[in-house]
């Protein structure tokens, strides 16, 4: 399976349409993600630019990126640890139970083993830690699709889409995780184009 060569926003600057998407996802997480003061925070597949853990790096204790490729003055961070290359792979050397936040916004899609991912993440919240997730549906498909190949914006992206997903879908992968039923939300946003979803790790493995 072929590694995507370039991180989200990496190789030119994002199209109005495409910075409306990521102003939406990023007000949908912050609204979940609570206070962050102290906090170790995961930001997988964070593009590039990491924005919403960028904009966090102040009042976070430590932040994990891992994108297949990051920029240079947040790989210098002292706060951040650093991780290039495939997911979920790269979190392999990550210790269990050290992120009280994880965060996977628009990036499922973009993986063949959606459900190692959860995996990786659910063993890497300490009990009460969250992981917020966000994936397209398949009523997403029509539109995104419409935009990359008739409108020619950003067609890379979409033509990388393994999957897009039904809120039974993404509920039953974190189900499958390990994450307990009354500690998972899922609802769809975005006009009903996306689904967000909250699941709180609890430290029991019970499945």
């Amino acid at each position: 399976m072929s590694l995507r060569k370039r991180a989200y926003g990496q190789a030119r600057e994002l199209t109005p349409l495409e910075r409306l998407g990521v102003w939406l996802g990023t007000r949908k997480t912050r609204r979940h993600a609570g206070r962050l003061e102290g906090k170790a925070i995961g930001d997988f597949g964070c593009g590039f630019e990491a924005r919403f853990a960028r904009s966090h790096l102040a009042e976070a204790s430590s932040v994990v990126l891992a994108d297949v490729a990051l920029a240079e003055d947040l790989k210098a961070h002292p706060k951040v640890t650093a991780l290039e290359g495939g997911l979920p792979d790269t979190l392999a050397a990550l210790p269990s139970d050290s992120l009280d936040l994880i965060t996977c916004i628009s990036m499922l899609e973009h993986l063949w083993e959606p459900e190692r991912m959860i995996d990786e993440c659910h063993r890497l919240l300490v009990p009460g830690g969250r992981l917020l997730v966000s994936v397209p549906t398949w009523l997403d498909k029509t539109a995104l699709e419409f935009v990359a190949f008739r409108l020619h914006v950003n067609p890379s992206e979409v033509e990388d889409h393994k999957r897009y997903y039904r809120p039974r879908d993404l509920w039953l992968t974190l189900r499958g995780a390990g994450f307990l039923p009354s500690h998972i939300r899922c609802a769809r946003y975005k006009l009903g184009l996306a689904i967000f979803a909250v699941a709180t790790a609890t430290g029991n493995t019970t499945s």
